[in-house]
């Protein structure tokens, strides 16, 4: 039996998955977990061969979460799944070790053959999103300005991103504005907005 874990927030979402994968002879959902910061807990309880994170959890996003599985189960297989298809979550998904990147509304068969799939060591990527990737091209910011682009996402003055993020007013000021300039934005809001669709934040 391949025995899976599966990690979504919305209750029904998970249970109408859980459902689904149950049906599957060779697959046995053995963890179901709410929030991203309790996936870690869940594989070490549980022997898991595939976790089937969501993206976009509370506590922490489907990516960490991967992080942290593939840094202590290296033979672990993680197949993301995500109603944004958005293709700077696609290459953040690979690059924190990620086997499968596919959209939640891709067909149940598909979700299953992923599955098998990447038990036999391939990888599974949704061909539109990686084709979007690629146009897209990597993420232009920096780890520092992605940082100061999420802050700042709440309309936070530039003396209230100093004071949280421990840095200069004047830091903060080059960073926006090179973000901004990146993202041929007009201002930090627009840049927010961009780098959240490109899955870029």
């Amino acid at each position: 039996m391949i025995r899976l874990l599966l990690a979504e927030d919305q209750s029904m979402v998970r249970e109408a998955l859980a459902a689904l994968l149950g049906l599957e002879p060779d697959f046995e959902v053995v963890a179901q977990v709410a929030r991203g910061d309790e996936v870690l807990a869940a594989a070490r309880a549980r022997a898991v061969d595939v976790a089937l994170l969501d993206i976009e959890m509370p506590g922490m996003t489907g990516i960490e979460a991967a992080a942290q599985l593939q840094r202590e189960f290296p033979a672990l297989k993680v197949v993301v799944l995500t109603t944004f298809g958005r293709p700077g979550y696609l290459r953040r998904a690979m690059e924190s070790g990620a086997h499968a990147f596919l959209v939640k509304d891709a067909p149940a068969a598909q979700l299953a053959d992923a599955v098998r799939k990447v038990l036999a060591g391939e990888r599974v990527i949704d061909p539109t999103l990686a084709a979007a990737a690629l146009s897209d091209g990597a993420n232009p910011l920096t780890a520092r300005e992605r940082d100061v682009l999420r802050a700042a996402a709440d309309g936070s003055t530039n003396a209230e991103l100093a004071a949280a993020l421990h840095l200069s007013q004047g830091t903060v000021r080059n960073y926006l504005s090179t973000a901004i300039q990146k993202l041929t934005a007009r201002n930090r809001a627009e840049a927010v907005r961009i780098a959240r669709e490109k899955g870029w934040l």
